[in-house]
């Protein structure tokens, strides 16, 4: 039996299955949560201007269960691939009483309608806040990424790496990876683990020049799981050894450690990486460490004594280990709150962020500055919903506020049969003092499904080809 058929086995083993239950049910989750405050906020703010209810449902296609709870069915469907508000003449065509008229929606006034329509984005960011505020108070920080930062740009490399040995600098920006375009560092990860250690070609620009390494990476067993993948690097680490704030009443502050600084040496020692210089410091506790950094090209020398900090690892043994009090540059924001009243607001800040990180994304999709291969779809969902299950309850409430964001938004787009094409017929009638003619919203509707369904396809698309990779 070939190697091939036995992987295809593989997918039917007992581990295999339980592995997919398991993310099928993170998913299931997931998205039930993501979809029942998306339509409460429609059922809420229908329910608040007067319009009746017929149906709320979670998912669509037949009813698996529900319940009548006045004029309302409350249902969840066979297919959980989203979900919908079915509101009293809303499709209209049909004559109704003047009593009538005053429960439906289409017999509205226009702000009702828009206010009906834009809650159920809005909900989807009311959910966000909410997590990331209680995350906040609990005195936990919540990172905040910089799209830029993520570009397949080399700003750190691991001493005596592959990388380090190919000829390859800082500030390089790696296009392609064997033939393939890519645009995030993400994607160069993805595709170095799938070589499993074979050779790989990089096409690299050089200022207003392109130059092609071959490098083969190398192999990083896990030592406390030998039985598990072992990773495959090149040496590109995400970090540089630059400092992107000091934070107050830190050994960092009292050396006069700056933001933008970058450490170059500590004790002599070279220091390429943040990795690198976070184990030292780490390692040090108490200890006074002399380090070389460069402040906007001039190069000076400050003694720094890392704090102890007591931390529990994994295995639950206590530890001390040293800190400086600095965070990283570049890559995003970390926010923190000092106290848990102060929560409310940096939650506000960590929602804002989020939705301009989420607006700017899709923005770089459309205009190809992030490959389409980024997009994702269920099966993109269900794996990553199962990982952050793994990392406990934090990590999937966190992976749902930035989920619910990103919904929120894609409800937004002024495209036909989404929220914000609602919001957009709606503004147009606004503008003209009339609605839309019956045979343009047709077409726009079509056309929107069509396109939705187009994006669907191709988002499994790009699942599908992860999911043999």
């Amino acid at each position: 039996m070939n190697l091939s058929i036995m992987n295809s086995f593989s997918f039917f083993s007992p581990d295999a299955i339980f592995i997919f239950g398991q993310k099928l049910w993170w998913f299931l989750i997931v998205l039930g949560v993501l979809v029942t405050f998306h339509e409460y906020g429609h059922y809420l703010a229908a329910r608040w201007v007067g319009v009746k209810v017929l149906k709320f449902s979670v998912g669509f296609g037949p009813r698996l269960f529900g319940r009548q709870v006045g004029d309302t069915e409350f249902v969840v469907s066979a297919i959980p691939l989203g979900g919908y508000v079915k509101m009293f003449g809303e499709e209209g065509g049909e004559a109704i009483s003047a009593e009538e008229q005053k429960v439906s929606f289409l017999h509205q006034t226009l702000p009702h309608k828009m206010l009906i329509v834009a809650a159920g984005p809005g909900f989807n960011f009311i959910l966000s806040y909410v997590i990331f505020t209680g995350i906040l108070a609990m005195g936990s920080p919540l990172f905040i990424p910089n799209i830029d930062k993520m570009l397949p740009v080399i700003e750190a490399i691991t001493p005596d790496s592959p990388v380090a040995r190919s000829g390859l600098q800082l500030g390089d920006r790696i296009t392609r990876v064997n033939e393939e375009d890519i645009s995030t560092l993400g994607e160069l990860y993805q595709i170095i683990n799938a070589t499993h250690g074979r050779p790989v070609t990089l096409d690299v620009s050089r200022g207003n020049s392109m130059k092609t390494f071959i490098i083969t990476p190398t192999t990083q067993v896990n030592k406390d799981h030998p039985e598990e993948e072992p990773l495959y690097l090149l040496g590109i680490e995400d970090h540089a050894p630059a400092v992107g704030k000091v934070m107050p009443d830190t050994p960092a502050q009292t050396s006069g450690l700056q933001p933008e600084d970058r450490i170059t040496h500590i004790n002599t020692t070279p220091i390429a990486t943040w990795s690198q210089m976070t184990e030292i410091v780490r390692n040090n506790a108490g200890i006074a460490l002399e380090m070389q950094i460069e402040r906007q090209g001039t190069p000076l020398t400050i003694t720094i004594t890392p704090e102890a900090h007591t931390i529990t690892d994994p295995d639950g043994e206590t530890l001390s280990i040293g800190r400086i009090g600095i965070q990283l540059s570049g890559r995003g924001t970390i926010l923190r709150s000092p106290s848990w009243y102060l929560a409310p607001w940096d939650g506000l800040q960590a929602t804002w962020e989020w939705c301009e990180l989420t607006v700017m994304g899709v923005w770089k999709l459309v205009t190809g500055e992030i490959s389409s291969k980024n997009l994702g779809g269920p099966l993109m969902i269900a794996d990553v919903s199962g990982s952050h299950a793994e990392q406990g309850l934090g990590s999937i409430l966190w992976l749902i506020a930035v989920l619910s964001i990103n919904l929120g938004i894609l409800n937004l787009l002024p495209i036909p049969v989404l929220d914000g094409g609602h919001l957009f017929f709606f503004s147009c009638e606004a503008v003209l003092g009339r609605p839309l003619r019956e045979r343009s919203r047709e077409i726009a509707q079509q056309a929107g499904i069509i396109l939705l369904f187009c994006l669907m396809g191709f988002a499994f698309w790009n699942d599908i080809n992860r999911l043999l990779q």
